[in-house]
């Protein structure tokens, strides 16, 4: 039984599906989740990783645990991973647990307490998520307009389904123990491009503007603390030459190219009609 945290978002949705699909068996874990949130023959457990302990009966009879970086005591996550004799725990990081540690300790953190737990381990180190372009969502359906700062600053953000093929890969598969991925799209794009690209899925003009840093700082800041809001923004508009380049784990452990921005906003069109 492999158990899912955070099921219920864009990666773990993607991923309880996936490894359905392989014929595994899914514990599904979030702070709210039901059995109307997951397939059908998925066992879905309440719990909180800011409350280590809400884990345990979700990690009972698990062979293998996906973890996201939430919470603040890893060590305490990983110390109940390790009494329920889970074998193997997949975490997905940040590429900035790599490119700006100090920025990112967070991610850092979680890291190196999986490193040390002594469990067998897999980082993957996920670069910018396509699906943040859902936050244009609502001022799209409502005026086709997209918003964002540093307009043709290009990153090459990944398709959340590609995280999940790989996470379940990962998770089924021996020969990963202790390695670390960095996980990209195809090519990079701009903001301008992406809006664009939504747009030719909707078939209509879609309207880009390109904010100010204050002004995306401030509505960044109204949902995130202010260290994440600035080190979001460093790397939106000033990234590494590694933040900027295209991986090449992706295509190795998948055995196909990453999906494109483009085919992310074709299958996800209906969220902003």
């Amino acid at each position: 039984m492999i158990v899912v945290t955070g099921a219920t978002g864009n990666v773990g949705r993607a991923l309880v599906a996936t490894l359905i699909r392989t014929g595994e068996t899914v514990t599904a874990v979030a702070r709210h989740i039901g059995e109307e949130d997951v397939p059908p023959g998925v066992r879905a457990v309440a719990a909180d990783l800011g409350a280590p302990r809400s884990l345990a009966p979700a990690l009972e009879g698990a062979k293998a645990l996906f973890l996201l970086v939430a919470g603040e005591d890893p060590v305490d996550i990983l110390r109940q991973a390790a009494a329920a004799g889970v074998g193997k725990v997949v975490l997905l990081s940040s590429q900035g647990a790599g490119t700006r540690p100090d920025a990112y300790a967070h991610a850092a953190r979680f890291e190196a307490a999986v490193a040390e737990s002594g469990l067998p381990f897999t980082v993957l180190r996920s670069g910018g998520l396509a699906s943040n372009a859902l936050a244009w969502a609502e001022p799209v359906r409502r005026h086709r307009i997209a918003a964002a700062p540093f307009a043709d600053v290009a990153l090459p953000f990944i398709d959340p389904d590609d995280v999940a093929a790989v996470a379940a890969t990962v998770l089924r598969e021996a020969g990963h123990d202790g390695a670390t991925y960095t996980l990209t799209g195809p090519e990079p794009t701009t903001p301008r491009q992406r809006a664009a690209a939504i747009a030719a899925a909707l078939g209509e003009p879609v309207t880009f503007v390109e904010q100010s840093r204050e002004d995306a700082y401030a509505e960044m800041a109204r949902f995130l603390p202010a260290a994440v809001a600035e080190a979001t923004l460093a790397v939106l508009g000033a990234p590494t030459p590694e933040e900027q380049a295209v991986g090449t784990d992706v295509a190795r452990l998948l055995g196909r190219p990453a999906s494109p921005f483009s085919a992310w906003a074709v299958r996800n069109v209906a969220a902003f009609r």
